[in-house]
């Protein structure tokens, strides 16, 4: 049994951690801080978890950062960006294994593009350097062997868009089947996704009923999204990402264009391919024809759908991916980087299916 702590347990991605370790076998005495709430219970952010851990009578006080770092096992930080390097070197220096919910951690050394799209700099460069980006299905063998590690053990989680949207090309890069360059991904989001802090576009007013494109050409994501489909292609790839606030509280769903870099490739061809390369990823699920991958079909769940189409002119891949922003596109997948690194079987405390409706 590992101790975990979960920093920053009021924000969606926090509590949706604390949710999912409750579930998990592995998981021992769970520690939550938020310096938004302390001296509160964890019910009062969220009746939801009341009774969630063992007690008929309310659930745990936030406790103080340093104390939850200092005693355990596990810590998961769940903090806007920037504030992520103080509790990763707390964990270095007694030997935890570190998950970051943030951005800080995605960029391993590349301080420079971190730094031009987010503002900040790395207080500890050193364990950037020795992170390791946590999309599980591109770095099992580097997050397994980081668990043993006797250096920093720090994971940089991945961000929902890039998860959607990377896990619905790699096969067509990696197997070379789609062209480099002129790839477009058009991607819709939840509201959980924008966060718990209120915004003018997050009102109710604003956003129900409407689906809106923001932040076109230049959200956060766009440098995470480049960066990982270059380490899948082993070359530059050329790709226009452009993101959408749907009226739904959770789920992403990218819709993906490619060109086939094999002229006359069949529809068939192309999903055997996929479902090939995948065939031995419990979490990503190519479905058949004539199934579409849908935010609903995977809710509240660690799984990523995808479905493979070809466009009238032949030439042209439609690959839909959908996940739930929140459990695939952060909390879950922070328990299956977990999972990998302490050499527990994958699949632990995230095997729920989604609910029909």
């Amino acid at each position: 049994m590992v101790k975990c702590a979960v920093i920053g347990a009021t924000g969606y991605a926090g509590a949706e951690l604390v949710r999912l370790l409750l579930g998990h076998p592995e998981a021992g005495e769970i520690l939550v801080s938020s310096s938004s709430s302390a001296g509160e219970s964890l019910a009062s952010a969220y009746p939801n978890l009341y009774g969630g851990f063992g007690s008929k009578t309310g659930s745990p006080l936030f406790v103080d950062k340093a104390e939850a770092v200092a005693a355990a096992d596990v810590v998961f930080a769940a903090l806007p960006a920037g504030h992520a390097d103080e509790v990763a070197a707390a964990c270095a220096a007694k030997g935890s294994l570190f998950i970051d919910l943030s951005a800080d951690f995605r960029f391993g050394p590349d301080e420079a593009t971190y730094t031009k799209w987010y503002g900040k700099s790395y207080a500890h460069p050193e364990l950037h350097a020795a992170s390791v980006y946590g999309l599980v299905e591109l770095n099992r063998p580097r997050i397994a062997a980081l668990g043993a590690s006797k250096g920093p053990k720090c994971i940089g989680n991945p961000g929902c868009y890039p998860t959607a949207s990377t896990l619905g090309l790699f096969p067509a890069l990696r197997e070379k089947l789609s062209e480099t360059s002129g790839i477009v991904i058009d991607a819709m989001s939840g509201v959980t996704g924008s966060g718990k802090e209120l915004t003018k576009s997050s009102h109710y007013a604003e956003c129900a009923d409407s689906t809106a494109p923001y932040k076109i050409g230049e959200h956060r994501h766009i440098p995470e999204i480049d960066a990982v489909l270059a380490q899948m292609a082993g070359s530059k790839v050329g790709s226009v990402f452009t993101p959408h606030l749907a009226p739904m509280n959770r789920g992403i769903v990218a819709t993906i264009y490619f060109r086939l870099a094999k002229k006359g490739m069949k529809v068939e061809e192309l999903r055997e391919a996929y479902a090939g390369f995948y065939a031995n990823e419990y979490f990503v699920r190519v479905l058949p024809a004539p199934l579409v991958a849908t935010n609903r079909n995977v809710r509240l769940s660690n799984f990523c759908d995808i479905s493979v189409h070809l466009a009238h002119d032949g030439e042209t891949a439609i690959v839909v991916s959908a996940i739930d922003n929140m459990v695939k596109g952060a909390a879950g997948q922070a328990v299956q980087n977990m999972n990998v690194a302490l050499g527990f079987d994958e699949k632990v405390g995230l095997s729920m299916f989604p609910p029909a409706f």
